[in-house]
């Protein structure tokens, strides 16, 4: 490729509406307009005729690169629409600036062209950016390389992609019916024909600036979202799965947990009817709280195995031992506590211990430093009870905060109760891969566990006592059904030592690696079972009715 003589059109949103200044505006405008790069235009969108003009300095607005484009637009996936329906260029390079101005380095498309032309023109180019705030303080966003497995809508790609022009034009362009997920679905789109390309930064390496301020990472976020943007990202991803071919069909592949290779039978054998396994490290002062609620549960046909992964020495297990006979805690008429000790601190050590040695039928997860409500264990049951093609049940949580002075706990009302709406019976499982979690408290039949393979133990790409769980949901969802329990039965209690508590962007980083990483293995796996297709117990059951 000819870098000099190849076009590139840069698509810029304008308007009157937008939360910044007009100087941020201007100068967003001027950085776009003087790119070092020779051949590059510059398309202004505005909602209406007099918004394109107004801001833009005086002297672009007559340039022979710069164009402005005015019209009654919808929303902003017809405004790119309309930019790349005028560009020239072989590619297009988009800006998201309809809340934060982007100004790119003079270099930047320059850079930008020459990855595309070093990847063999991938469908999209991205790169690693530099965060400014108000008060002049500049932090690298360092990105995560692409691959198939990058599903979910809150992956950050940054704020200006370039696009194969032709690959765009292929895929439909912009879905001007999305009010939201319009840039979720054409990145999955546009990924689909071609691979994307990163371009990271080290040092001074950053292709544009965006003006605005870093925020706080926080677990719950997902749940204030906007309901009407969270089913549009859902359809963007339903589709996808649809056409890349693993899209998992209602009921399908949902088999019975009676059936020989689930092992059912050799759970009717066991002598109660579940085993509450608790793994835990160095939490002494929180595992009475977690042993008590198990104990006070309305079934009382249970067990507590409590897992303690840091050896001998760990301070955990003198405070178990109260809970045994002979100890002060100790209750006969209770639900037995059992402790097992190990030395290596691995999470799927732990719950793969402690359920190999369960004498329960189902396993019921719950943290050390978390309670079951009373009715939990019930609940669960009947779900399970409901249909003999589920192999796990998920349940709903409260968030409750612990005073660390006074050892008071308190339900934190700002958090409503987690339900995972989107476990819906129909598209659950899908949805799954675009979400980061899966809920709490989950609880699976012993013999799905193992004929599911277990939980990982740092086994797989980017674990570090990380996504165990969710890594064995995907994996359950894809041969059994996943019941719900929409009734908060789980408190989380969230305190200072918690792993959700001021997580640094470095631990983000890895943990959504890890969980991508399963992503990629599910989508693999989805196709091989889509592939070799067969009836569901489900499907046969319903077509006899």
């Amino acid at each position: 490729m000819d870098f000099d003589n190849t076009i590139v059109s840069i698509a810029l949103l304008a308007g009157q509406d937008f939360p910044y200044d007009a100087s941020a505006f201007a100068a967003m405008v001027t950085a776009a307009a003087h790119q070092d790069h020779p051949n590059t235009e510059l398309i202004l969108v505005g909602d209406n005729g007099a918004s394109v003009t107004d801001n833009i300095p005086a002297p672009l607005r007559e340039a022979a690169h710069v164009r402005l484009i005015s019209g009654n637009f919808p929303n902003r996936a017809a405004r790119y629409a309309a930019a790349l329906e005028q560009a020239r260029g072989e590619y297009l390079l988009v800006i998201d600036n309809a809340r934060v101005p982007v100004v790119l380095r003079h270099s930047a498309v320059r850079t930008m062209l020459m990855a595309a032309t070093r990847h063999e023109r991938p469908g999209v180019v991205y790169s690693d950016y530099e965060r400014a705030t108000a008060d002049g303080k500049t932090s690298d966003v360092h990105l995560l390389d692409w691959h198939e497995g990058r599903l979910r809508d809150a992956w950050d790609m940054g704020r200006a992609l370039l696009y194969d022009v032709e690959t765009l034009r292929e895929v439909g362009g912009f879905d001007t019916s999305y009010q939201a997920a319009d840039l979720y679905d054409v990145r999955l789109r546009v990924t689909e024909r071609r691979p994307a390309a990163h371009i990271a930064n080290r040092y001074a390496g950053s292709l544009y600036a965006v003006m605005e301020s870093a925020t706080a990472h926080n677990v719950f976020d997902y749940l204030m979202a906007d309901r009407s943007a969270q089913e549009e990202a859902e359809a963007c991803l339903t589709e996808h799965l649809k056409r890349i071919g693993a899209y998992l069909a209602p009921g399908a592949h949902a088999k019975s947990v009676n059936a020989p290779s689930g092992n059912g039978q050799v759970d009717a054998t066991r002598d109660l009817v579940a085993s509450i396994v608790i793994p835990v490290n160095n939490r002494p002062q929180f595992i009475g709280r977690a042993i008590a609620s198990v104990q006070a549960q309305t079934v009382q046909d249970v067990e507590i195995v409590i897992v303690v992964n840091g050896g001998p020495s760990d301070p955990t297990i003198p405070e178990v031992r109260r809970y045994l006979a002979g100890g002060d805690c100790y209750k006969p008429d209770a639900p037995a506590v059992r402790l097992i000790t190990v030395d290596v601190n691995n999470l799927g050590l732990c719950l793969n211990t402690g359920i190999a040695s369960a004498r329960g039928r189902y396993y019921v997860q719950l943290d050390s430093d978390d309670r079951l409500k009373p009715d939990a264990v019930e609940k669960l049951l009947a779900v399970f009870e409901s249909d003999p093609t589920i192999g796990m049940v998920i349940g709903s949580y409260e968030v409750w905060n612990l005073n660390e002075k006074t050892g008071d706990l308190n339900r934190d009302e700002s958090v409503p109760v987690v339900t995972h709406d989107e476990w819906t019976e129909d598209n659950g499982r899908n949805n799954l891969l675009r979400i980061g979690g899966a809920g709490a408290p989950r609880s699976a039949h012993v013999g799905v566990i193992r004929d599911c393979g277990w939980f990982g133990v740092n086994d797989t790409a980017w674990c570090r006592n990380y996504g165990e769980d969710y890594d064995l949901v995907l994996r359950i969802s894809e041969r059994y059904t996943i019941g719900r329990v929409w009734d908060p039965i789980y408190e989380v209690i969230r305190h200072s030592g918690g792993t959700d508590h001021s997580i640094d962007q470095a631990t983000v980083d890895r943990n959504d690696n890890a969980k991508d990483q399963m992503r990629l293995e599910a989508l693999r796996r989805r196709r091989t079972l889509n592939a070799c297709g067969g009836v569901t117990t489900k499907q046969t059951a319903e077509a006899a009715r």
